[in-house]
């Protein structure tokens, strides 16, 4: 198991980003995708008066990050939750806002690394791709059940795979002779059904139906589009919401959100802005940033991020927040 796959991805940026925003006594930051702690741990050790909170769906990921910061005491607190609740993670917490939040989008290392999670296609171990194993359908469910149309429309849309239809008609043909339960049967379908010179092109030819996969079994925009504006909503003024995202939907997603809460409320060319017109966030990255070449060369999932961040400047309006 290589460290690099346990180093989160842009850290030093993600803290630079953040660190504004918990510069006060007793801010708090939410760190909604947890995972092993990494970034929750660095923000920690970085500033000694900040408190973070750190939501996970997955109940092995709480419990390995809660023995990792133990040391921290009361200044880290472990909630099982997936991130789309956020709103009421914080009210349960007794606060009326939060200074920041971060989310690390995607499946994380250690999800990959345990097998029998069957998120990583290399191995051979059950079709279940769950990051809350207590709850939901399991990839072998989504296999085995969905119409050929709605695994072509899961394929292409999460996975943006070009032989959606061919692979859909497959397994739809396939699990009449026999029901999918692991991943070993299923990287051999693909090897058969996609054409070899697509096959040496783009990555492992599996990679983009066990992202699909992974993404509908977990509802993944689902949760992120309910999540980005609850998140928004807790943000204090000054506060940063700090999102890196790895899925060209999911961060189609959260530039439109970001946007929509930066972009003046006026008509064009007006000479002044009414009052109640301002926006309330301000960008606070030019675009998405992306890993440099030395980040991606030590840790390849660097490839494909792409991070955004904005700053509350104005109170959410109708909001009474102090």
């Amino acid at each position: 198991m290589s460290r690099a796959s346990h180093v989160p991805v842009m850290l030093d940026r993600v803290v630079a980003l953040l660190a504004p925003a918990l510069e006060r006594d007793g801010a708090v930051l939410v760190d909604c995708t947890l995972g092993l702690g990494g970034h929750s741990e660095a923000v920690l050790q970085r500033f000694d008066h900040v408190r973070v909170i750190g939501i996970d769906r997955d109940p092995q990921a709480l419990e390995l990050a809660s023995s990792r910061l133990a040391g921290f005491g009361d200044r880290f607190t472990p909630v099982h939750a997936v991130y789309d609740e956020i709103a009421d993670v914080v009210a349960e917490q007794g606060l009326n806002s939060v200074d920041a939040v971060l989310f690390d989008l995607g499946v994380s290392s250690m999800q990959l690394d345990v097998r029998e999670r069957g998120f990583a296609y290399a191995e051979d171990a059950p079709l279940d791709m769950r990051m809350d194993g207590t709850t939901g359908i399991t990839a072998a469910e989504v296999l085995n059940t969905y119409s050929a149309q709605e695994l072509t429309r899961v394929l292409r849309e999460y996975g943006e795979e070009k032989f959606a239809r061919k692979i859909a008609g497959a397994v739809v043909r396939e699990r009449e002779r026999e029901p999918f339960t692991r991943s070993g049967r299923l990287v051999e379908l693909l090897y058969a059904e996609i054409p070899a010179p697509a096959r040496r092109t783009g990555g492992h030819p599996a990679k983009r139906t066990f992202q699909a996969l992974r993404m509908e079994v977990n509802d993944e925009l689902g949760a992120l589009r309910d999540a980005l504006p609850a998140a928004l909503s807790v943000i204090s003024v000054g506060g940063r919401v700090v999102v890196e995202a790895y899925h060209s939907l999911e961060d189609r997603m959260v530039k439109h959100a970001f946007t929509a809460l930066t972009r003046l409320d006026v008509p064009e060319g007006l000479p002044f802005i009414p009052e109640g017109h301002e926006p309330t966030m301000r960008m606070v990255t030019r675009g998405a940033e992306v890993a440099d070449e030395h980040e991606i060369a030590e840790n390849p999932r660097a490839a494909s991020v792409r991070l955004r961040a904005v700053e509350r400047v104005l109170p959410a309006r109708g909001a009474h927040r102090s």
